[in-house]
């Protein structure tokens, strides 16, 4: 081998040896991020009236009597990001600099239970005579209730919480592995959540 193709054959195989190096830094991290998947959510508490009335009419027209409902109810919303779905390709390292761009928000648990419904006695007369608020339309009461919390999730504040305390979290982590500017970014501030079919009518 001549003496002129040495420096060029040098240079081939430490251009490799970065492009590997690199390779295995831009892996370990996307583990050690997949690893952290479980820490990456954030917990709500949404609290929410739950009221529908029924009204009782004699011939379709006059009315006899209006029977209330009032309630209040608790919803619980775990939301997180979908770490198991990063690529390599989502990561550049360049030093001690990374840049993440990260997948959206994703609502992970929602739960609303019935032991947080609570009946407001003094409003609600769910017994009221001749108009009695059936055990099936508090139901459809609190159905409604919860497709209200669902289509709204996106307007509380959910996904800047959520994309906040993803990058302490992450920041954390980085910090760990030696690097000291991080810059962590997602795809689109858009809320992913599964579509649940909730029968309102009565």
């Amino acid at each position: 081998m001549s003496a002129f193709l040495k420096p060029y054959l040098i240079i081939l195989i430490s251009s490799l040896l970065f492009i590997s190096c690199k390779e295995d830094k831009r892996g370990l991290v996307v583990g050690k991020i997949q690893k952290a998947s479980e820490l990456a959510t954030t917990e709500f508490t949404v609290n929410k009236l739950v009221h529908g009335t029924k009204t009782k009419k004699i011939a379709w027209v006059f009315k006899l009597n209006e029977a209330r409902f009032l309630a209040y109810s608790q919803a619980k919303i775990k939301t997180g990001i979908e770490l198991g779905r990063l690529r390599k390709e989502d990561i550049e390292i360049d030093g001690d600099i990374i840049s993440i761009m990260l997948p959206p928000v994703k609502v992970v648990n929602f739960s609303y239970p019935p032991e947080s419904f609570y009946l407001d006695s003094l409003i609600s007369d769910p017994n009221q005579f001749l108009n009695k608020i059936s055990i099936e339309e508090q139901e459809h009461f609190f159905r409604e209730a919860e497709l209200d919390i669902r289509n709204n999730l996106k307007y509380i504040g959910i996904v800047e919480t959520t994309q906040q305390n993803t990058r302490i979290l992450l920041t954390r982590l980085l910090s760990s592995l030696g690097y000291n500017e991080i810059h962590i970014n997602f795809k689109n501030d858009s809320l992913i959540v599964d579509e649940v079919n909730l029968e309102t009518t009565l």
